[in-house]
């Protein structure tokens, strides 16, 4: 039985500038779980804005982008547009089957350098 990788790096195109002016924008982004979808349906903020939904996803399912010690709401809240779409995309890629094995997705993420391309 084949293992499945539940990580997949990434490049942001722009990339994420932290308060001292440094840029991030190599990362790793993990396969959600179902909390990760569920648990922030409690949260206040997505409560009072459905929008939000989607930065708190995100910022649970990236683990490492750059050298930033923690991924939190308002790093993903700070992204460039353009960066913001493009882990929305790529979240939906790696997450949401459509039809086609999960494990080919995956391991073709892997044959392609483990960076994902969209």
């Amino acid at each position: 039985m084949n293992a499945i990788s539940t990580e997949i790096e990434f490049t942001l195109p722009l990339g994420y500038r932290d308060g001292d002016g440094n840029l991030h924008k190599n990362g790793v982004m993990r396969l959600a779980t179902a909390g990760d979808e569920i648990l922030p349906l409690k949260d206040h903020r997505v409560q009072s804005n459905p929008a939000y939904l989607t930065i708190i996803v995100l910022s649970r399912v990236i683990v490492r982008l750059g050298n930033l010690d923690m991924i939190n709401t308002k790093v993903i809240e700070d992204l460039f547009a353009a960066d913001f779409s493009y882990l929305q995309n790529l979240y939906n890629r790696i997450n949401l089957v459509d039809g086609e094995d999960k494990v080919v997705q995956i391991e073709s993420f892997e044959a392609a350098g483990k960076r994902a391309s969209l």
